[in-house]
């Protein structure tokens, strides 16, 4: 499978504005965390997972999500090529990233908020892979 990003919508109205993503199956989340990056200068790059899937969306602001599927998880190819997506607090997108993908994740505005979900609770499953942030160069 390949990360998608599943759009979402908003209603506004009198009473006020309701955001939505009515194509998101939640059944798979065992777990939600937030990221919020230092600065917008900070990237929190490269970290993933070979069999863990992956929800993001933007409570708040916009960050740029970069991918990378991994193609051995020993020594990966450093000229891997790189999917970029946005997500913003604009609608309720939700970025999925399957099992074997490795993320980099930037604020592009102050004080932006990302909700990540995951499919395994927090140590059910020893899948954590981390890489140097100038191991790619792509």
């Amino acid at each position: 499978m390949q990360p998608t990003l599943i759009n979402g919508g908003k209603h506004k109205d009198e009473r006020g504005e309701l955001q939505f993503n009515n194509d998101f199956d939640a059944t798979k989340v065992k777990r939600i965390y937030t990221i919020e990056n230092v600065d917008t200068s900070f990237v929190r790059a490269w970290q993933g997972h070979s069999i863990e899937t992956r929800w993001f969306s933007a409570l708040k602001g916009r960050f740029q999500i970069k991918l990378i599927q991994i193609d051995n998880w020993e020594q990966p190819n450093p000229n891997s090529k790189v999917l970029s997506f946005e997500v913003t607090d604009e609608g309720l997108d939700i970025l999925y990233v399957p099992p074997g993908y490795i993320s980099s994740i930037q604020s592009l505005e102050e004080g932006a908020k990302l909700l990540a979900m995951a499919d395994y609770q927090l140590g059910e499953v020893n899948d954590e892979y981390r890489f140097d942030r100038n191991y790619f160069t792509s």
